[in-house]
C-alpha cells in the first residue's frame, strides 16, 4: 500500500507540474488575448467616434470643406458645428463655384474687420466723437446694421449691407439687440461682427426714420449736405415705404458724397443688391466678384451665415430623423399674404396643382395602376412643408394615405412647425424659423411663395431654382399656379422708380441684360440673372 501510496504521490506531483504549466500558458495567453482585444476594442471606438470627421478627410479635400476656399479655415470646428459640417455631410457640391477674386476679396475683409472690429484702438477713436458734430478721419469707416421686421429680412439686408461694406471697405457692426448671436455663429476669426451695447447711437435707434434730421433722404430735401457739410453719421432709410430722395443712396453721384462719412447707420428690410450694380462705380468690381450674376445671395449666404449649435441640432436631428433616408426630397414653402391668413382651399389646389403639373409629385392612382407599380421597387419621396399653418401639410399627408400614387411612389409629408401666427423676435420662434430654412436648403427640389422672402432665403442658400406659386387674386387658383424661375437670386421688391445717370425701374433691363424685372412680381422689383 506505501508503494501504491508512494507512486501515487510521485505521480500527482508530476500532474500537478503539469497543470502549474498548463495554467501559467493559459494565463499567458488570456493575458495575451486580452491586451490585443483591449487595444481592438479601444481602437474600434477610436474609429466609431471619429468615424464622421476620418471619413471626411480621406473622401473630401479641403477645397470642399472650405466651399472652395469661401470659408477660411481660422476657426475651431466644435464652437461652431454648421460651419464647415454642413457642405461636407448634408449638401450635395454647389455647382456655383466662388471665384477666386471674391475669396481674396474676402480675407483681406476680415484683415480688415480684426483691425478695425470692436474692442480695437482704431473702433475706440472713431466711436470718441461720435455723438458730437467733429469728424473724426480715421483709418477705419463703419456701416451699422439696425435690426428690423421678420428673419427672411435680416438676413436679406445684412448680406446686402455687406456687399455694401465689401465694396466700400467698410467695417460692418450688427445691432445685437434682438439675439442675433442666438441664431448665428461669428462669420469673422479673431473679432466680431456684434455691436458693443454701449454703442453712443444705440439709444437712438428706435427714433431712426425717415423724419430724423440726419437722415439721408431729409438732408437732401432740406439741402443739408453737400461736399463742404459732411455729418460724423448718416441714417440711411431702405424701406419698403422709402421716398425717392432716400433711394438716391444707389446713385453715383450720392455715393461720393456718402463716402466721405465715417459712421452710416442701415435700417432695410429689402434686398438691395441688384440697385448696387446699377451703379457704375460698383459694376466693374461686382462683375470680378461674381462672375455668375445669380449667385451673389447664394455665396454671401454661405459665408455669413452659420446656424449655431443649438440651431444646427434642430436641424441635423430633424433631418435624420425624417429625410436622411428618402431617395428624393422636395420642399414646399406657403407663405399667404392676407390680414385674414390661415389655410385656404383655393391655396391648397395651387400647390397640389403646381407640383402634379411640374412632376414634382405623382398624381393619384387607380386601384390597377397602384398593381402594376408596386411590383417594382417603390421610390421614397419626403416632402417638407414650411408654412404657419398645419393644414396644408395635413391636407397633403391625407391625400397620400388614402390613395396610392400612380407612380407606386412612396410620399411621406412632414412639417416641422406650424406655429399659426409670426412671433418675430421671440427667440425659440426665430430659432426654428432659421431651421426651417436650413431644411427647405437642403431638398433636392423647392416650390415656394412668390414675394416670400422666408422662401428666397431657403431657395438662393441651397442653390435651388425654385417653383413659383404666384400669388393668387382673391380667392382664385391661379392659372398657371406657378411657373420655375430662371435665377436663384432674390427679388429687391421695391426699386427705385427714379433715375440717376441712366433711366432705371422697369427698363432697367435695357441698361444691363443682368438686371430684370422679378418673375414673381411683374409690375416692380428688380432681381439679377445670368446673361442668357
Amino acid at each position: 500500500m506505501y508503494h501504491i501510496f508512494q507512486i501515487s504521490g510521485e505521480v500527482f506531483k508530476a500532474l500537478g507540474l503539469k497543470i502549474k504549466i498548463l495554467i501559467t500558458v493559459v494565463f499567458s495567453c488570456v493575458l495575451i488575448l486580452s491586451v490585443l482585444f483591449l487595444s481592438f476594442s479601444n481602437n474600434f471606438n477610436y474609429q466609431l467616434l471619429h468615424a464622421s470627421t476620418d471619413d471626411i478627410s480621406d473622401s473630401e479635400t479641403p477645397g470642399d470643406k472650405l466651399i472652395g476656399g469661401l470659408l477660411t479655415a481660422d476657426f475651431d470646428e466644435s464652437s461652431c458645428l454648421s460651419r464647415y459640417h454642413q457642405s461636407l455631410l448634408y449638401r450635395k457640391p454647389s455647382p456655383y463655384k466662388p471665384s477666386e477674386y471674391l475669396v481674396s476679396k474676402l480675407r483681406g475683409y476680415e484683415k480688415l474687420h480684426k483691425r478695425c472690429g470692436p474692442g480695437t484702438k482704431a473702433y475706440k477713436e472713431a466711436t470718441k466723437n461720435l455723438g458730437h458734430d467733429e469728424i473724426y478721419v480715421g483709418e477705419c469707416k463703419y456701416v451699422v446694421w439696425i435690426a428690423d421686421y421678420g428673419l427672411g429680412n435680416r438676413m436679406l439686408t445684412i448680406a446686402s449691407v455687406f456687399l455694401y461694406a465689401l465694396l466700400t471697405e467698410r467695417i460692418i457692426l450688427l445691432d445685437n439687440r434682438k439675439d442675433v448671436n442666438d441664431l448665428f455663429c461669428e462669420p469673422f476669426p479673431g473679432t466680431s461682427w456684434l455691436l458693443p451695447n454701449d454703442f453712443e447711437l444705440m439709444k437712438h435707434f428706435d427714433g431712426y426714420n425717415k423724419e430724423y434730421s440726419r437722415c439721408y433722404g431729409t438732408m437732401l430735401n432740406n439741402h443739408a449736405i453737400n461736399s463742404s457739410l459732411i455729418p460724423p453719421h448718416l441714417y440711411l432709410h431702405n424701406l419698403h415705404n422709402s421716398r425717392d430722395n432716400d433711394k438716391m443712396f444707389f446713385c453715383q453721384k450720392d455715393q461720393s458724397l456718402i463716402d466721405k462719412v465715417p459712421w452710416l447707420i442701415f435700417r432695410a428690410n429689402v434686398y438691395f443688391v441688384p440697385s448696387l450694380w446699377l451703379n457704375p462705380t460698383f459694376q466693374t468690381e461686382l462683375i470680378k466678384l461674381f462672375p455668375q450674376k445669380e449667385t451673389v445671395f447664394h455665396h454671401l449666404a454661405r459665408y455669413l451665415f452659420h446656424p449655431t449649435n443649438q440651431v444646427w441640432g434642430m436641424v441635423t436631428s430633424y433631418y435624420h430623423a425624417h429625410l436622411s433616408r428618402a431617395d428624393e426630397r422636395l420642399g414646399i414653402q406657403i407663405r399667404i399674404f392676407r390680414g385674414d391668413a390661415g389655410y385656404f382651399p383655393h391655396v391648397m389646389n395651387q400647390v397640389v396643382s403646381c407640383t402634379q403639373r411640374e412632376k414634382l409629385l405623382p398624381a393619384l392612382g387607380t386601384q390597377e395602376e397602384s398593381k402594376v407599380n408596386t411590383s417594382r421597387s417603390p421610390k421614397h419621396k419626403a416632402v417638407l412643408v414650411a408654412s404657419l399653418y398645419p393644414e396644408y401639410s395635413k391636407h397633403l399627408k391625407k391625400m397620400f394615405i388614402e390613395k396610392n400614387s400612380s407612380t407606386g411612389e412612396i410620399i411621406d409629408v412632414y412639417q416641422p412647425s406650424g406655429e399659426r401666427y409670426q412671433q418675430t423676435d421671440k427667440k425659440l420662434h426665430d430659432q426654428k424659423a432659421l431651421a426651417e430654412m436650413y431644411l427647405l436648403s437642403l431638398t433636392d427640389n423647392i416650390v415656394t411663395s412668390a414675394r416670400s422672402t422666408f422662401g428666397y432665403v431657403a431657395y438662393s442658400l441651397g442653390g435651388l431654382k425654385p417653383w413659383l406659386l404666384y400669388q393668387p387674386n382673391g380667392l382664385t387658383t391661379p392659372d398657371p399656379p406657378c411657373g420655375r424661375s430662371m435665377s436663384m437670386e432674390p427679388c429687391f421688391l421695391t426699386p427705385p422708380s427714379h433715375g440717376c445717370e441712366a433711366d432705371w425701374g422697369t427698363n432697367s433691363g435695357k441698361i444691363v441684360p443682368f438686371v430684370k424685372q422679378c418673375e414673381d412680381l411683374w409690375y416692380d422689383g428688380l432681381k439679377l440673372f445670368d446673361e442668357q
